[in-house]
């Protein structure tokens, strides 16, 4: 235990580290989640058909290859055609690789969501003269979120599981600063299994806020 606490700090920068990357790839990958399914919901064959694609290859590729793409071929890239003015930094990579990820599943729980709702509500939406930014904003969007609300608490469960991906490109969240101490320490099983229970802590600390967040969305349907 006297090893432990002395790399208990370290445990939680990368623990902090691990949120803020997991958070910051959540609102990313929703955000791409909804223009992808939009892009799947277009009338437009052109824009229909390449991102179908697109997201059909970001679900069948592993993660671990889009972080490795992402950082090392991004890098790759920048250094070839812009004399390497920019670094990709392994947050960034990250940032981006888990946001792409996330937001090819999100893109087809959003889309059910949107085929899913009545198609009465559109109509009486253009009976009270909403333009489609209004009727997305007012009507779709609410009740499909509502719909999606399940399912992407689940999204969110693998995403911050899959963080741990990126510390294999140098980035120092709650696995790496882990193996750092359990190399520094000759504890691998200690630092690995507090690891494990950090991990199961954190997503134990968000289950209240996804079902907080059903309950309200639902509601309005249980009166």
């Amino acid at each position: 235990m006297d090893v432990l606490q002395a790399y208990a700090g370290q445990l939680l920068q990368g623990a902090l580290m691990t949120v803020q990357l997991a958070c910051t790839s959540l609102v990313c990958g929703l955000l791409l989640g909804l223009v992808f399914a939009a892009c799947q919901l277009s009338r437009h064959a052109w824009l229909r058909r390449p991102v179908a694609v697109l997201a059909g290859v970001l679900r069948g590729v592993p993660e671990f290859l889009v972080v490795l793409v992402c950082y090392f071929g991004l890098s790759n890239a920048i250094n070839t055609y812009w004399d390497g003015a920019l670094d990709i930094s392994p947050f960034f990579a990250g940032v981006v690789s888990l946001a792409l990820v996330l937001g090819a599943y999100a893109s087809e729980v959003f889309r059910g969501s949107f085929v899913a709702l009545e198609r009465g509500q559109l109509e009486a939406a253009r009976s009270l003269g909403l333009t489609p930014v209004q009727t997305f904003f007012l009507v779709r969007l609410p009740q499909a979120w509502r719909i999606a609300l399940p399912s992407l608490g689940n999204l969110w469960q693998s995403l911050l599981k899959d963080t741990s991906l990126v510390s294999v490109v140098g980035l120092e969240d709650l696995l790496k600063k882990s193996n750092m101490a359990a190399q520094a320490s000759h504890e691998p099983f200690l630092f690995l299994l507090t690891a494990a229970v950090m991990y199961f802590v954190l997503l134990a600390l968000t289950e209240p806020l996804v079902s907080t967040l059903e309950r309200r969305a639902q509601r309005p349907y249980l009166r």
